[in-house]
């Protein structure tokens, strides 16, 4: 915990917030490199021209593999075979793979293209080479540290630091600053995340909310499954802590006969439904891949009203932006469970109050009497066990004005679409 960010506490929340936060460094240093390679004419450094590279990459892997340290006359000017191809590997391959195998995990993209996570093999083979892409890095990284200081350091820190080929000892000096500064910015970045968790959460909305909201703004980017009966999951997984209240299991000891919801707030007609009213309101269905922020998936099929229909049924009133939907079971840490959802999302397609799953009642592990299904983000956003729904101008006028208990609790993001 002392080691990846964000230490002991919010550990998904905080640390969805700080890959984030990294991933605008990630891309914006490989952008520049390698723009710079190319700008600079170093690009032959890293890019191999003849396929004679692999064979003579071979002979120099067994010299390192038998610990007998090839000679090295131009290290200063060229990378050996086996260097360059590492390097090549890291900047060309391993980087975009790394990108475009987190993008595999969006339930923005994954439900509006079905197509893209199945290029790595569906969204947890995505997932998985993502993290091993991650193992990748620090034995590179690992390896790349321990060579420098065993092919003589001082001279390699002047290669690496000051860009000249001599003992000086300034180049490992400075070098050294620079990695303790490194993990310096690591420890702050611990500490900021422990006592300044709102900072770190707030920032992270700042640099990704304008490109979230594009991404919800976009009918490219609307949930468009494309999953059969034959896709769904075997076992499908249940989170969440169970309703401990007495009206919840009077209601389930009844067969949520006696249910009704209850839609209020910024609207036109305030009404209360029972389930069979709900029934009467055209039932919609379909098949959707389902992305846990915890980072499990399951594909299962849903059936339910529209929550178009219910805006239709309702009629919220011009100042009612975001949608309140309130939950019969409790937060982490005590008080009712509440998510928003943006206006703008739901009514995109296949935004539903399901009662039904895999064609049959829905249980109440999985959020009986009435469940939200919005395909488009991460599962916590889909608040189960539903007791009213609220129309309401903003979310920051609610709880503590982040969006969700999970929002004000353990820091997630409000807009999860990635």
């Amino acid at each position: 915990p002392w080691l990846a960010l964000p230490g002991y506490r919010h550990t998904i929340g905080m640390g969805r917030s700080w890959h984030f936060i990294m991933d605008y460094g990630f891309i914006a240093v490989g952008i520049v490199y390698v723009a710079m390679l190319f700008v600079s004419g170093q690009w032959p450094r890293l890019i191999p021209t003849s396929w004679s590279i692999f064979p003579a990459a071979w002979n120099l892997f067994i010299h390192y593999a038998t610990l007998h340290f090839p000679a090295e006359p131009d290290g200063f000017y060229a990378y050996n075979a086996l260097q360059q191809l590492a390097y090549f590997a890291v900047v060309f391959i391993m980087a975009p793979l790394s990108i475009l195998t987190g993008v595999a995990m969006s339930p923005a993209v994954d439900n509006a293209a079905p197509w893209y996570p199945r290029l790595f093999g569906g969204r947890q083979a995505g997932r998985s080479i993502h993290f091993l892409l991650l193992v990748g890095y620090i034995a590179f990284a690992i390896v790349h540290v321990t060579l420098v200081v065993a092919t003589g350091a001082q001279r390699n820190f002047n290669h690496i630091v000051m860009g000249t080929d001599d003992v000086r000892p300034l180049g490992l000096v400075l070098g050294c600053i620079g990695l303790a500064l490194v993990i310096a910015t690591c420890v702050v970045a611990n500490v900021v995340a422990w006592k300044y968790p709102r900072a770190i959460q707030g920032l992270h909305k700042a640099l990704m909310g304008p490109l979230e909201r594009r991404m919800s703004a976009s009918k490219r980017m609307n949930p468009a499954e494309r999953y059969t009966q034959a896709d769904i999951s075997p076992y499908f997984w249940a989170n969440g802590k169970m309703p401990e209240s007495d009206e919840w299991k009077h209601l389930a000891s009844l067969d949520f006969r006696d249910y009704r919801m209850r839609v209020g707030g910024c609207v036109e007609n305030p009404v209360e439904l029972s389930l069979d009213e709900l029934r009467a309101l055209q039932r919609e269905e379909h098949v959707s891949l389902h992305h846990c922020i915890q980072g499990w998936s399951g594909i299962a099929q849903w059936g339910g009203i529209s929550m178009l229909r219910l805006l239709e049924l309702v009629k919220p009133l011009p100042s009612a932006r975001v949608v309140e939907f309130i939950s019969f079971g409790e937060g982490p840490f005590g008080g009712v469970y509440y998510d928003t959802q943006r206006i703008e999302d739901v009514v995109k397609p296949e935004c539903l109050l399901a009662f039904e799953m895999n064609q049959a009642p829905l249980s109440p592990m999985h959020g009986a009497p009435l469940r939200l299904r919005v395909e488009n983000q991460l599962g916590f956003k889909m608040v189960k066990w539903i007791r009213e729904i609220r129309f309401v101008e903003t979310e920051k006028a609610i709880g503590r004005g982040q969006g969700g208990t999970n929002e004000d609790d353990e820091y997630f993001d409000l807009l999860p679409y990635i």
